[in-house]
């Protein structure tokens, strides 16, 4: 059952059904929620500018030297840059999309007098910091204006679970840059180039709202002729000859922070995602090597949160006062807060379509850019989230399925065993809190601990229950024929018998049916007698002998079967039936004191039940021998019903008790010694319808029944069997007055 149990689980694991993995990522949340409870490792030169509500309106006033509405031109993020660059910043993200040029912003005056372009002003300056990450997405990419003079491209893509929560994030995506002439052409001609298709010779760009497809031929380096593509009109400076397009890869935002600050090469990455890795080196030797999916995730260790005292949080309105500042030389005070600092800038503000807002491990709803500066802290401190490998998951399932088994054998008792089986759950449930907090391991609990686990040991319970619990019903109810019910749940409570045995002072009763093998043999004259005359065939004389035979055996059975019945009710241990004989024994395996007084108690009551049947029987005869009749003789030739008597022996000592014979065969409950031969010759010498006892029994019996001891009758000694000197011997009574 066990392995039924952990085959299903593992198989389960293997079909990745979504419920499961619901269910796990909220057991990581918990985890993650956990983790901020204790001290971790935290990068110092991470900030955070953050546009909020008091931004908009600073600028919309023109508190900060500026004086623009809610969609701000580029000069304001341009400004933003040349006051960081000025205070040291060592790298700049903008988490904002500058996916279009806007020639309708208002120009920015210069020191000069002259006036520039809005995006151009932002282009100058992001040149002059030269450590400026502009933001991609899949959907949208900067104009090459920005493209050329940005330090580097990071993406800010949000892919969250199908339960709405951001955990992971792509390390890297390819991003097709298209030579600008065929943007270009694109634009004038509603060409969709994210539908394009590279095929052997030619590009194959659909037009929107139409069938018709545009060909662009590439020789085999994929470059393009623009003559051909454009025609004769071809720009002056433009070669005849240019690259269609480049595939770049470009990484996550807080991948290239963090690279920046490491001095990590992005370009000689080593990329392995079927070894679930990529490797990242720079000059000084340093590496990083993140753990991710087939597809290049990997989860973010949510360690900041945007008030997190590591992380330096400014409103862009002061940096953009303080640039208003510089500019007029007013340099006195001002603060260089951002030196070394590697910072994201991002929207904070509510109610606008700039805030990126959604949930996380750690909030319901917090802001999105967090995931930058959580993603450079995993580089920069080089902590990562490493979550258990499928086989790895497999094999945590089996080890924990298997403990369970062995839990479950070892408490054979169902409360015994689910408090273990508990137990061990929340010791797995802790160590796996712990690899998390302390090493960021993540191990699976769900499969583990609620399949392998927990379903595992209520399916032993519920086997336990129906079956084995049926089998041992079985195992009572013919159990409690053979002994007491309380000798009978002592046997079945024990976990293994073994063969050997005690030594035990003990009281043995023998009780033999007296007359049966002189009616057996009566039995057998009469019915080949009867045969005789009848002058029956084969076939009939077969079936004659088998019928008297049964009757025989009928008639013995009543008989012992109820001594046997006396014994147990007086809570003795039926040890044997020795042909027509009952051995049965007081004091094992349950402790009795008195349990001499209860064998004799036990002998007289067989002594009165078998007078009362051979009352009963002696009445029954009566009628049969008044109303037979010569049919009913020949039918069967005795019609009376046999009268049979009982000789009982009793006799107290210490003998050997235990389990004798194989246990992979056959083996029986019993007694062997000295006094139990006692009993067995005390038996043969009792006679017909006595009780005999031994000197122990009888002394027992003062010791705890002195009224029953006082009607005992002592007998004059008797030599016996395997017994050098003659043996004290008394009769007690049991005749009804």
């Amino acid at each position: 059952m066990a392995v039924l149990v952990i085959a299903l689980v593992c198989g389960l694991q293997l079909f990745h059904l979504d419920f499961f993995e619901r269910l796990e990522r909220m057991t990581y949340d918990l985890r993650v929620k956990t983790a901020l409870d204790f001290p971790a490792p935290a990068a110092t030169n991470l900030a955070f500018v953050a546009i909020e509500d008091s931004s908009l309106k600073a600028v919309q006033d023109g508190q900060v030297g500026l004086h623009f509405g809610l969609l701000w031109p580029r000069q304001v993020y341009g400004r933003l840059v040349d006051e960081l660059s000025a205070e040291g910043a060592r790298a700049v993200g903008f988490d904002i999309m500058f996916d279009e040029l806007r020639p309708d912003h208002p120009p920015v005056e210069m020191a000069d007098g002259s006036l520039v372009e809005s995006d151009n002003f932002f282009a100058l300056q992001m040149r002059h910091a030269s450590n400026v990450v502009i933001a991609v997405t899949p959907d949208a990419l900067p104009p090459d204006l920005f493209l050329t003079n940005a330090l580097a491209l990071g993406d800010i893509s949000t892919e969250k679970d199908g339960d709405g929560i951001l955990r992971r994030v792509k390390t890297f995506r390819i991003y097709r840059l298209w030579d600008p002439l065929i943007q270009q052409a694109a634009q004038q001609f509603d060409l969709d180039l994210d539908n394009a298709q590279v095929v052997p010779g030619e590009i194959i760009v659909p037009q929107n709202g139409t069938t018709n497809v545009v060909k662009i031929p590439l020789n085999a380096q994929t470059n393009y002729s623009a003559s051909d593509f454009l025609g004769a009109s071809l720009p002056p400076g433009v070669a005849p000859h240019a690259r269609a397009f480049t595939d770049q890869i470009v990484w996550h935002m807080g991948i290239v922070l963090a690279s920046l600050q490491l001095g990590l090469d992005l370009d000689k990455a080593k990329i392995d995602l079927a070894d679930g890795k990529i490797v990242l080196s720079g000059a000084n030797g340093v590496v990083r090597t993140i753990p991710v999916d087939h597809d290049g995730y990997f989860y973010v260790d949510w360690r900041l949160t945007d008030n997190d005292p590591h992380l330096l949080r400014t409103s862009i309105e002061t940096l953009l006062g303080q640039d208003a500042q510089r500019l007029q030389g007013q340099t006195n005070g001002l603060s260089d807060a951002f030196r070394g600092k590697l910072v994201v800038v991002g929207s904070a503000a509510q109610g606008n379509n700039l805030a990126d807002r959604g949930a996380t491990p750690l909030e319901e709803d917090t802001l999105l850019v967090s995931k930058h500066w959580n993603v450079a802290n995993s580089i920069i401190t080089n902590q990562f989230v490493h979550r258990a490998s499928l086989p790895e998951e497999l094999l945590l399932i089996v080890c924990l399925g298997a403990l369970t088994a062995i839990l479950n054998f070892y408490f054979r008792s169902v409360v015994a065993a689910t408090v273990a089986v508990f137990l061990l759950m929340a010791i797995y449930i802790a160590v796996a809190f712990f690899a998390f907090i302390q090493y960021r391991w993540w191990l699976p609990l769900v499969f583990p601990v609620v399949g392998a686990s927990f379903v595992e040991h209520f399916s032993l319970v519920a086997w336990l229950a129906i079956f084995e619990g049926g089998e041992k019903r079985r195992v009572k109810s013919v159990f409690s024929k053979v002994v007491a019910p309380d000798v009978m749940n002592e046997l079945l409570k024990a976990e293994k018998l073994s063969l050997g045995g005690a030594r035990r002072e003990v009281t043995i009763f023998f009780a033999d049916v007296r007359g049966f093998t002189a009616l057996t043999d009566e039995v057998q004259e009469a019915a080949a007698k009867f045969v005789r005359e009848q002058n029956m065939d084969a076939a009939a004389k077969a079936a004659y002998f088998d019928e008297s035979a049964r009757e025989t055996l009928r008639t013995i059975n009543t008989y012992l079967t109820l001594v046997a019945d006396t014994v147990l009710t007086h809570g003795g241990t039926l040890d044997k039936y020795i042909g027509d004989c009952v051995m049965a024994f007081w004091g094992a395996p349950t402790a009795n004191p008195k349990h001499a007084v209860a064998c004799v108690r036990a002998a007289i009551d067989a002594q009165r039940g078998i007078y009362e049947l051979n009352q009963q029987r002696r009445a029954a005869n009566e009628t049969p021998l008044a109303e037979g009749s010569e049919q009913a003789i020949k039918q069967r030739p005795m019609t009376l019903l046999p009268v049979l008597t009982l000789g009982c022996g009793i006799n107290t000592g210490v003998v050997d008790v235990g389990v004798m014979g194989s246990l992979d065969r056959q083996f029986n409950y019993t007694t062997f010694g000295r006094e139990v031969n006692l009993a067995s010759r005390l038996e043969s010498v009792s006679g017909s319808a006595r009780i005999i006892i031994g000197e122990t029994t009888y002394h027992h019996l003062q010791r705890d029944d002195a009224v029953l001891a006082a009607t005992c009758v002592e007998l004059p000694p008797v030599k016996v069997k395997g017994f050098q000197d003659a043996v004290k011997i008394y009769e007690v009574p049991w005749q009804v007055k």
